[in-house]
């Protein structure tokens, strides 16, 4: 079932929490709405669930507006972060809720919870209590309440917050498995860029109530719509330096660095003094021998991650990058090294507005250059 904000806006008193959303889903499509604490993406889905009144615009469930329909009326399941299981009840009671709440055959009701119990591989825990069962027991328990009616739309509000790294990935897997087995529509809150880039095949980013980007995950990772996406979506965050496009010289140029620029990157400036170039950490390579045409810098911390290094650069004039090493890479603080950048990868964005810039047929482009403060 298709999911549609049509410029939906929600106020508390003077403070404007969600401003213009637009927003479509494809039927059956896994919609993560990403960004920090405060962004909006939680009152958004409390909108869509109806526990939130919508201040302006209108939101539609398959073709139905539902903006004064009560949320039991709304065929959706929610999963919260809390669980929300009843603790004076058995496992099965737990998953049986809804069905008895809506009447029900009882035949009806022990198959589906069977059949759901045993999808989720919790079969086992039915006569159990939800004071019995481990953090990752009740997720699977609530996802199974959620699950055993077959609504139009599952919302699930940050449901692996609660859980330890371990736990979390595990049902990472386990949530994308169900999801694509069901075939259900999806929208997922979430401010973890690891769940959204794993789960979602599409991602909403949002700041400040507006929405920055809504894409599939891998075009908002490699082709961010500004600065604000492309800093919050990665880990680590993308590089920037603020700088000058020089046409005449083919360069990037600031205090600290100059960098060649492809022919495809000539026509950035268009008139511009600043330009902001953003380049991830993996597209950073640091050698201890020198290169010619490589930027000099200096260690200024290394992490070893188990599986590679991220090293804390500093280049000349003081400013720092990050790159991602090989495991293997080694540097003690202060060391010489050289750097070099896969400008074919790089992102250049409008100094000012942040907004991401790309040149096309020799004109200017700004994308989503409606960039809040």
């Amino acid at each position: 079932m298709n999911v549609h904000f049509k410029n939906v806006s929600k106020s508390f008193g003077s403070v404007v929490v969600v401003d213009d959303l637009t927003l479509s889903t494809e039927d059956g499509e896994f919609v993560v709405l990403l960004g920090p604490s405060g962004c909006g993406k939680t009152t958004t889905l409390r909108m869509l669930a109806g526990l939130e009144d919508v201040t302006a615009g209108d939101i539609l469930i398959g073709q139905e507006r539902v903006n004064d329909i009560p949320t039991q009326q709304r065929d959706i399941a929610m999963v919260f972060q809390s669980y929300a299981l009843y603790p004076h009840m058995t496992i099965a009671e737990n998953i049986a809720y809804p069905l008895r709440v809506r009447k029900t055959a009882r035949a009806e009701i022990e198959r589906r919870v069977n059949q759901v119990a045993a999808m989720l591989e919790i079969d086992g825990l039915l006569a159990r209590r939800p004071r019995d069962l481990s953090g990752g027991e009740r997720q699977r328990v609530a996802l199974a309440r959620a699950i055993v009616r077959s609504p139009r739309v599952y919302l699930m509000d940050e449901p692996l917050s609660n859980l330890d790294a371990r736990l979390r990935m595990q049902m990472r897997g386990e949530l994308k498995r169900l999801q694509h087995e069901l075939g259900t529509t999806t929208v997922y809150v979430t401010h973890d860029q690891a769940e959204a880039m794993t789960l979602a095949h599409r991602v909403a980013v949002m700041r400040g109530g507006r929405l920055q980007q809504f894409d599939t995950p891998m075009n908002v990772y490699n082709h961010p719509a500004n600065r604000f996406v492309a800093e919050f979506v990665g880990s680590p965050s993308m590089n920037f330096m603020e700088g000058r496009a020089d046409t005449s010289a083919r360069l990037f140029a600031n205090d600290n660095l100059t960098i060649p620029l492809l022919d495809s990157q000539l026509d950035l400036t268009n008139g511009r003094e600043r330009v902001m170039l953003g380049i991830r950490p993996e597209h950073v390579h640091v050698s201890l021998l020198e290169h010619e045409g490589w930027t000099p810098a200096t260690v200024y911390v290394t992490e070893l991650m188990g599986n590679e290094t991220f090293v804390f650069l500093r280049l000349s004039g003081g400013e720092k990058i990050i790159a991602r090493a090989a495991a293997d890479f080694r540097a003690d603080l202060e060391t010489h090294v050289w750097v070099q950048f896969e400008m074919e990868r790089a992102a250049f964005f409008d100094a000012e507005s942040g907004a991401a810039i790309k040149a096309e047929r020799n004109i200017l482009s700004v994308i989503n250059s409606r960039v809040p403060d």
